[in-house]
């Protein structure tokens, strides 16, 4: 492998934030061509990368986040509790909306450019070292160590690490954390996953680790079985959403949500400065988290709580770009989410309602458009992403042929589908920009550059 160009670009000293780039895209790039281990041996290639490192990782205390929707935001969430009882924290999420370092967070902020080249150079040494292996580290390999590296350097107290795609397999688990999370379970990268709630929900159940408490969300019952199951044999305590912590929402308007969460003696009222009713649930699993930990005392969680989730920021989490008109970013990509961002978006006063939707390869049209048509004005498809994106055609041929009457075009470029959009909005209409991730990053690109 040592000939190969992705051997002589790890060869090269990362010296800028593109450099890393294009060895992160080089990496996704061999993916399809790489040697991978079998089940068994999974966690084998960044194992032996974070081995040649030092292990960084073991030294942190670390809540670990699973689950199909709300993983991120959970994440974030755990972060802003954290870091309002004066913790250092490090939080690392994917994918990112506009730019590789918003993956990578130190003390509630998106790390800097310089840090995030220091790190990944710390890294990349070995990841050369290592590509003439039978089973090289791939992409995401490098991406989680350089985010051990990084927390590392920086000094970080605890970390916050979001699961990339399952749990049983993914590069994050080889973490031994403090407490483990599941926030849902959908039928989403079946063909990885399985084809059935609780196929997936036992992939995700393998960040459950002997001991280790475990926060979970609403389940429906194949999948609670599948975790309820993992967490009986690790001898792990279970907590559940509307079970052993609830959150109630009492009221909710375009200014946030006020909302009670916790359980019995230790309950709070906190204002949530975000849209959407199922936030107030990852807020509540959030909490949770943290409470499990250990790491704060009862009235220290329920300062850093109500003082920490009244100034969090969930970008592209149904997101308020403008108001005059609306303009709202989300990553919806599964049918649940887009249910939960319609009944949001259905709280919002609007003479009209626009959608631009970009969706990723391999998705259900027939699952997501219906919804994320609902009561709107027009649609137009797009391309947020030139390699992971349905083209914007095949969207909009299926808009006109099951939902005859709803204005449609598509519009290649994403930002000329923002931009044009937008120009002719009135100030009492919405746009909203969903779909995928990718949608919601190009909505935040052209909103607030």
């Amino acid at each position: 492998m040592s000939a190969t160009p992705l051997a002589a670009l790890a060869a090269e000293p990362l010296r800028c934030a593109a450099d890393v780039v294009r060895l992160l895209e080089a990496l996704a790039a061999a993916e399809p061509s790489r040697r991978r281990p079998p089940d068994a041996q999974a966690l084998q290639p960044v194992t032996e990368l974070l081995a040649r490192t030092g292990d960084p990782h073991r030294a942190l205390r670390i809540i670990h986040v699973a689950g199909s929707k709300g993983k991120g935001s959970t994440a974030l969430l755990c972060e802003a509790i954290l870091g309002a009882a004066g913790l250092h924290v490090g939080t690392y999420t994917s994918p990112h909306l506009q730019r590789w370092t918003e993956r990578y967070r130190v003390g509630g902020q998106e790390v800097a450019e310089a840090e995030f080249v220091s790190a990944a150079e710390r890294v990349r040494p070995h990841l050369a070292h290592l590509l003439d292996d039978e089973h090289p580290p791939g992409f995401f390999d490098f991406a989680t160590a350089t985010a051990f590296a990084l927390f590392e350097h920086t000094g970080v107290e605890v970390a916050v690490i979001e699961v990339g795609l399952g749990g049983r397999l993914d590069a994050t688990n080889v973490v031994h954390p403090l407490v483990s999370c599941i926030t849902s379970i959908e039928l989403e990268h079946t063909d990885r996953l399985g084809t059935t709630h609780a196929a997936i929900a036992g992939e995700k159940a393998g960040i459950i680790k002997p001991g280790v408490p475990v926060v979970i969300g609403d389940l429906s019952a194949d999948a609670l079985g599948a975790v309820a199951a993992r967490a009986a044999a690790c001898a792990a305590p279970l907590q559940r959403l509307g079970h052993d912590f609830m959150a109630h929402v009492a009221r909710a308007s375009e200014n946030g949500l006020e909302t009670r969460i916790g359980s019995g003696a230790l309950a709070v009222d906190v204002a949530l400065p975000v849209l959407g009713p199922h936030l107030a649930g990852n807020a509540a699993m959030a909490f949770a988290c943290v409470q499990q930990s250990g790491l704060l005392s009862a009235p220290q969680l329920a300062d850093a709580a109500r003082r920490g989730l009244a100034e969090a920021k969930l970008p592209g989490r149904t997101e308020i770009l403008t108001r005059r008109p609306w303009v709202i970013a989300d990553g919806a990509h599964t049918e649940s989410s887009a249910q939960a961002l319609m009944r949001s978006l259905d709280g919002l006063a609007c003479r009209e309602r626009h959608m631009v939707v970009s969706i990723s390869a391999g998705k259900d049209l027939s699952a997501l458009l219906p919804i994320l048509s609902s009561r709107a004005t027009s649609l137009v498809a797009t391309r947020a992403d030139r390699r992971r994106s349905l083209d914007p055609a095949a969207i909009a041929d299926w808009i006109v042929g099951h939902l005859p009457g709803l204005p449609v075009r598509a519009v290649e470029d994403p930002l000329r589908a923002v931009q044009e959009t937008l120009e002719g909005l009135a100030p009492d209409s919405l746009l909203c920009i969903t779909g995928s991730v990718y949608a919601a990053g190009i909505a935040r690109s052209a909103l607030l550059r």
